[in-house]
């Protein structure tokens, strides 16, 4: 099969398996969302949602929700989340140990802007926690430009397997790695273990999701 064919058959594959799961997803979740929204007001009486743009495909900027894990101010400025930040509320820390915050992002998938599998969806220029590199811009880092090739995802090998606190030259470095290897089937086992992590409350413990 000519590879222009067989890539066009993977990405077609690929979009109906986040039309499906995303319609699944979706189902599911609506309920969900409801006692979020109610607990997250009840807390600090803030906003439900988080908006911001962020990086898609092809280096446009998309704009992203989540539910309001921080303070009011807190996600003002794009500075990384460490371990033990104050700026975290009580209910988002419970939100963001099993991915709900990140859960209306599926509408991103469903508009064609996102996929279930791929590089993080990266706030433009976030401040990480121990980089170096923290004064430069996400463009001037090596890899930038092959992570952007291909949509970012609501999971994908660097949200599982890298540290939360690491520099973006190693978070891209995994992103390059996803993108040259992406195939329909890697996609399903990263969605299978995201899954499990999620119902067991584990994306706190980055990078040990593999252990």
């Amino acid at each position: 099969m000519p590879a222009d064919r067989a890539g066009a058959l993977d990405r077609a594959a690929k979009r109906a398996v986040d039309v499906a799961l995303s319609a699944v997803g979706l189902t599911l979740l609506l309920p969900a969302w409801g006692l979020l929204a109610l607990a997250i007001k009840l807390e600090d009486g803030g906003p439900v949602f988080f908006a911001q743009e962020r990086w898609g495909e092809g280096k446009r900027r998309i704009r992203v929700r989540k539910f309001r894990s921080m303070t009011v101010h807190g996600g003002d400025r794009a500075v990384q989340a460490v371990a033990e930040d104050r700026r975290i509320t009580r209910v988002g820390r419970l939100m963001r140990a099993t991915a709900l915050d990140e859960s209306p992002q599926l509408l991103n998938i469903v508009r064609g802007e996102m996929s279930f599998v791929g590089p993080r969806v990266l706030p433009i220029n976030e401040i990480q926690a121990r980089d170096r590199d923290a004064a430069l811009p996400d463009d001037a880092i090596p890899g930038f430009d092959l992570r952007c090739a291909v949509p970012p995802g609501l999971t994908g090998l660097a949200q599982l397997y890298a540290p939360r606190d690491v520099p973006r030259r190693t978070k891209f470095r995994y992103d390059g790695l996803y993108v040259r290897r992406r195939s329909v089937w890697l996609d399903l086992r990263l969605i299978a273990l995201s899954i499990v992590v999620s119902l067991t409350g584990q994306w706190q413990r980055r990078g040990r999701n593999n252990r």
